[in-house]
């Protein structure tokens, strides 16, 4: 299903689908948010860096490799570049070669997505629980919230700081435990993801789910809603988005 959908597209009828009778549509419960490539346009910095270490050492980097890293933990997009490059580093070691260029990178200009910090500004200003849930590591995630209000997020979960990354649950339902947001309110919560593997983190820990495909495709499925950008989109827009049949 793609498209994007406005409050007035429902009757209200439906207790259970984001609106409340003649209450019209709810905020969310709470929004999580994916980082590179959902909040902000981080990819291009992240494909950079792997062309240039692959080619430092004489290997052949191409765009579909670089597509098959996204939203993977990182260490496993490095032992991938270690192997595919050949690169003749550790996968730590890697992994902090790309993310101290992309780091640099951010911290002159994050590059938002559009309508992303529209979305996260008017969130925070309707009290709306906010998490960032991102595999990538504590350092890139400070340098994007270098550029927020301090307490924009109420929990950042990165991918050093979790057991099992992405696609496992693990990321999601730690945000969660930590918002404090449990049963029904996690089903009135929206994750919003750009890649495959991020949704199905969040879909297996029972978040809606909202997809905005940046660097590869998206396909359908229950549950998944998938629009082509959060132009526009408002806090009381999303569960209404995440709730069309």
């Amino acid at each position: 299903m793609t498209g994007t959908v406005t409050p007035e597209e429902s009757d209200g009828s439906d207790k259970d689908d984001g609106f409340t009778g003649d209450t019209g549509p709810e905020l969310p419960s709470s929004v999580l948010w994916d980082m590179d490539g959902t909040l902000v346009d981080t990819e291009p910095f992240w494909i950079a860096a792997e062309y240039e270490l692959v080619e430092r050492f004489g290997g052949t980097w191409t765009d579909a490799d670089a597509h098959a890293l996204v939203g993977n933990p990182l260490l496993v997009s490095a032992a991938y570049i270690r192997e595919r490059g050949p690169v003749p580093m550790d996968d730590h070691a890697i992994v902090h070669e790309l993310m101290s260029s992309v780091v640099e990178k951010v911290r002159v200009s994050p590059s938002w997505r559009p309508g992303a910090r529209e979305l996260l500004d008017a969130l925070s200003a309707a009290g709306v629980p906010q998490a960032l849930v991102t595999m990538s590591w504590g350092p890139l995630a400070d340098a994007v919230l270098a550029h927020l209000p301090p307490g924009t997020f109420g929990i950042v979960v990165t991918g050093d700081k979790v057991t099992h990354g992405k696609p496992h649950p693990e990321p999601y339902t730690t945000a969660l435990d930590a918002l404090a947001i449990h049963g029904a309110e996690a089903v009135t919560s929206v994750a919003i993801e750009d890649s495959p593997t991020g949704l199905a983190s969040a879909e297996a820990a029972g978040v809606r789910t909202l997809a905005v495909p940046h660097v590869v495709a998206v396909e359908p499925a229950p549950g998944r809603f998938i629009i082509d950008s959060l132009e526009g989109l408002g806090p009381l827009d999303l569960l209404p988005a995440v709730s069309k049949p």
